[in-house]
């Protein structure tokens, strides 16, 4: 992958961690399997303090990769210029190996939701995600990763499924994607179809990311089971083997380990690190 200068800014196919402060001084003296990091946008887009501190100190040590969660690439309303601009001055500071953002939208008349919201797969809505897509990796000079959804409704009016819809945006707009496994497996359990016919479906080809995270157990009114993709624990063994499928697929490719929620003490992270270290490693081997 290279940025508009023609710099390479690929990742390595190696284990990542979404980095937390609590980690820095675990993850700088004992990173075990790591090979690179990932931050949250929004969370660097401040005027300095300890954050942008240790990110400094962690990007003459890691490739960084740099995920967004505010742009609302769905949305119906045009893209914030002044987040974009954010972003943008982000990115040129710590020039990442990799950028990121969902598919979803999260803002309305001027209101951000806080949250990642599905959208129906129609062509309105293609050609709208594309335009958006074209809209930031222009702006940022460098090509982004489109992040496949977790969901727990589905449309009516959808044309198409979420794996052709996510390949004809890269084929339109020159974009990666970024496969998450366990988005994967909860959004087939909540919406009732095969996470294994998925993955056999998804374009492996134009796979810059694969995510791993935790997800929660719960039920709906109906009885039926629930997954929340909550991020607050360990990966679950269903998610571990449909993980073993895709890299069957796909090859060796750069595997995050997502905590954000009830993060736990270092260690405990670097041993989610190296069992995803070990999948990588059997693929290769």
């Amino acid at each position: 992958m290279f940025d508009a200068s023609g710099q390479d800014i690929s990742l390595p196919a190696r284990v990542g961690v979404g980095f937390k402060a609590k980690h820095f001084a675990g993850l700088t003296a004992e990173p075990g399997p790591v090979g690179w990091i990932e931050i949250h946008a929004e969370n660097y887009m401040g005027a300095g303090g300890r954050p942008r501190a240790q990110l400094a100190a962690l990007a003459e040590r890691f490739p960084v990769s740099v995920h967004g969660v505010g742009l609302s690439i769905g949305g119906q309303a045009p893209l914030d210029r002044d987040h974009l601009a954010r972003l943008k001055t982000l990115c040129d500071r710590i020039a990442p190996a990799s950028f990121s953002e969902h598919l979803a939208w999260s803002t309305h008349d001027g209101a951000f939701l806080n949250d990642l919201l599905p959208l129906p797969y129609t062509r309105a809505t293609l050609a709208r995600v594309a335009r958006h897509i074209d809209e930031v990796q222009e702006a940022l000079g460098r090509r982004m990763l489109l992040e496949n959804p977790s969901s727990y409704l589905a449309f009516a009016e959808s044309e198409m499924s979420e794996t052709e819809f996510l390949s004809e945006i890269a084929r339109r707009t020159g974009c990666g994607l970024l496969l998450d496994v366990n988005n994967v497996f909860v959004s087939a359990t909540n919406l009732g179809h095969s996470p294994q016919d998925y993955v056999d479906d998804f374009p492996v080809a134009h796979v810059g990311e694969i995510h791993l995270g935790g997800h929660d157990e719960d039920a709906d009114e109906a009885g039926a089971p629930l997954l929340i993709d909550s991020h607050g624990r360990e990966v679950a063994d269903p998610v571990w083997a449909l993980l073993d499928r895709v890299l069957d697929r796909a090859g060796p490719r750069p595997l995050l380990v997502e905590w954000d929620t009830d993060v736990p003490d270092w260690p405990v992270l670097r041993a989610e690190a190296g069992r995803a270290a070990a999948a990588l490693e059997r693929v290769a081997a």
